[in-house]
């Protein structure tokens, strides 16, 4: 069973795979040495990064969050306010605190290295962390690989199956069809049935309080991206537009003139102030990635402020149902933008904010199933390239777009009965294949599309 809490996690930005990945395997790597009662003979630790993270670890951050990682930092409690200076501290002492226990010899130009010749050979998003003694042997190695959405797994393990717990799990459904003949044999919503899944692991108080928290979390994003200026990180020389779209669209509020799309500016604007707080480095929640962090927490939004007066269990109803879908592609295909493309996030993203919406808007399971099929369906074939390696350009614009695809979705699919000719599943595998076809340089790797032509222009 992937749970809702899998796929919803809160972390900091800019990148679930490259950012939030990374710092769990190095903290990971930590905890090994600890385990062997080795951390007492560790003199100094060398990173190798290989092909996506290789390719856009510098843009997407990943030397910061695997040096915050093997300092012991989690990305789930790190505050957004230190990193800038534990990493400020490394390089200028060439030292790190190990685990946070143990200050080891650490020069970041030496021991933290960009392999863009070694092809990897079970993820395209692998990196290896080697600890040596004073002498210099290698007294440990591990091999991590971010499989995208911050899940990380030792590289021998990929492809092994993870241990099934479906004995005390009420519906472990595998597929869209499963979900849809579970729901028609128990009469429940989805909805109602991840929340039974997520019960057979939990309390109710624990499941609602950190369902709550997640939503939290998103709607501190976008109020703290719509007041926030400045210009993003990375030498691109983004500017923040959250705060002066959210200036013009209140200046507008009273107005008797509005235009009738105005609704539409709100959901990008909502979109687009959680993923400029992603690629400032701030505390965002997967959803199912950092890179398209803004299209859930928009869509919810929109649902909570412009439709109609939402309540905690209408919020709760959202994501449980959302997750159900993210956790079908997770399974079945693949939420990294280095394995299948943008298709995997923007495109995931889109569909299980469709599903949520229709599920709080009184749809039916095979009207959710529906509004999941179709904003997936129009995001088949999209690229990850990201100019210059950084979650900027096009991302955050794809997120405003997601969103706006999300609610078009979910109001085409309440509009029939359920019935299509596409089924979700036959969409995910699609999406699988689609991205195993892909060309490489068009998965986050910024060697194609926008990425490799704006030099050109």
């Amino acid at each position: 069973m992937i749970s809702t809490f899998d796929l919803f996690k809160i972390g900091i930005g800019p990148s679930s795979s490259h950012t939030v990945g990374p710092m769990k395997a190095a903290l990971a790597f930590c905890h090994s040495l600890t385990s062997r009662n080795l951390l007492p003979r560790v003199n100094c630790v060398q990173v190798r990064l290989f092909g996506s993270l290789a390719w856009t670890g510098n843009g997407h951050g990943t030397e910061k969050a695997v040096i915050l990682g093997l300092s012991g930092y989690s990305p789930e409690t790190i505050d957004p306010d230190i990193p800038e200076l534990v990493i400020s501290t490394v390089r200028q002492t060439k030292s790190l605190n190990f685990d946070g226990s143990k200050w080891i010899d650490f020069d970041v130009d030496r021991d933290f290295i960009f392999d863009r010749e070694t092809s990897p050979s079970r993820h395209p998003n692998t990196l290896a962390f080697m600890a040596f003694d004073s002498a210099a042997n290698l007294i440990h190695e591990e091999r991590w690989c971010s499989i995208g959405g911050g899940f990380v797994v030792r590289e021998a393990d990929i492809d092994k199956p993870r241990m099934s717990s479906a004995s005390s799990i009420p519906f472990p459904f595998k597929s869209g069809k499963d979900l849809l003949e579970m729901g028609l044999a128990s009469n429940r919503v989805i909805a109602d049935m991840v929340y039974a899944n997520e019960l057979a692991l939990r309390s109710a108080d624990i499941v609602d309080s950190q369902l709550d928290r997640i939503v939290d979390v998103m709607m501190a994003c976008i109020d703290r991206g719509m007041m926030t200026g400045g210009v993003l990180p990375g030498g691109l020389g983004v500017p923040r537009r959250a705060p002066k779209l959210h200036e013009k669209l209140c200046a507008g509020t009273g107005a008797n003139d509005k235009a009738p799309h105005e609704i539409l500016d709100w959901v990008g604007l909502y979109a687009i102030a959680v993923n400029e707080e992603n690629a400032a480095g701030g505390r965002v929640v997967t959803a199912p990635t950092n890179g398209a962090a803004g299209i859930v927490p928009a869509t919810l939004r929109y649902f909570r402020d412009h439709c109609r007066g939402a309540d905690a269990r209408q919020m709760r109803t959202f994501l449980l149902t959302a997750s159900a879908i993210g956790a079908l592609f997770k399974m079945n295909a693949s939420i990294s933008g280095a394995e299948v493309g943008c298709q995997g996030e923007v495109g995931v993203a889109c569909s299980m904010a469709a599903a949520g919406l229709a599920a709080v808007l009184g749809g039916s399971n095979a009207q959710i199933e529906n509004a999941a099929e179709i904003g997936m369906e129009h995001h088949l074939g999209m690229t990850c390239d990201p100019i210059g390696g950084l979650v900027q350009v096009p991302c955050i614009e794809r997120n405003a777009f997601g969103a706006i695809k999300a609610i078009s979705a979910a109001s085409l699919a309440l509009q029939g009965d359920g019935s299509h000719v596409v089924s979700l599943d036959k969409v995910i595998a699609t999406m699988r294949e689609t991205g195993r076809d892909m060309q490489t340089k068009y998965k986050e790797t910024s060697l194609g599309g926008l990425a490799a032509n704006l030099a050109e222009c």
